[in-house]
């Protein structure tokens, strides 16, 4: 347990320790990872990582969820947006990220990737991921509910469809991170408009 919880650290505090946390996880990555090439990325004193966390893993969890908010409250769409245009907001934001002033979205996804990679043996981080891609499609399944509910989009199994798009998303970062594949999330943006969201407008 941290010694103080996410809400309890002064907003300023918490966002230098966690960007000196990307740039440090950049430079060493996550298994070579020290509390100390952290602090050597801060300008206030290390004291103050230990002060509210405990250890390098509390840090990593708190860290996780930081990317995750970054992500999740960066998607903004008008409330009467029809169905189908807010669908191509969400894979859009998924694929291609909001912009950062510092470290672009690519820099943070190789992050969360590497984190990703430690997940199968960190119980924690693993909650973590799996109420984070919960979310995603969550929201991409209650998007194709609405559609069917309006009449814009054919009946078709909504869990299911959300599923799908979902995990379209996490292979095209991953064939561009991992596999260096760099036309992956554009590649598989059009074939996700192209071959699902084409086809899943009700025909008039």
């Amino acid at each position: 347990m941290s010694k103080s919880g996410t809400g309890d650290v002064p907003p300023d505090t918490r966002e230098e320790i966690m960007e000196a946390t990307f740039r440090a996880l950049s430079k060493h990555g996550y298994s070579n990872l020290r509390m100390r090439d952290i602090g050597e990325e801060m300008e206030m004193t290390r004291q103050v990582i230990h002060y509210h966390y405990d250890g390098k893993y509390d840090l990593m969890s708190h860290f996780l969820e930081y990317i995750i908010e970054q992500y999740e409250g960066s998607v903004e769409i008008d409330g009467d947006a029809p169905p189908r245009e807010e669908l191509d907001v969400r894979i859009h934001r998924c694929l291609f990220g909001p912009e950062f002033e510092d470290f672009s979205h690519w820099d943070r996804m190789k992050v969360y990737h590497e984190l990703f990679t430690h997940a199968q043996n960190d119980e924690r981080h693993r909650e973590i991921f799996n109420e984070h891609y919960g979310r995603i499609r969550g929201s991409i399944t209650e998007v194709v509910e609405d559609g069917i509910e309006q009449g814009v989009f054919r009946d078709v199994d909504a869990e299911r469809m959300g599923q799908m798009i979902t995990d379209l998303i996490h292979a095209a970062r991953g064939r561009k991170l991992s596999l260096d594949q760099e036309d992956a999330p554009e590649q598989t943006w059009r074939s996700i408009d192209e071959f699902i969201l084409d086809s899943l407008v009700r025909e008039e």
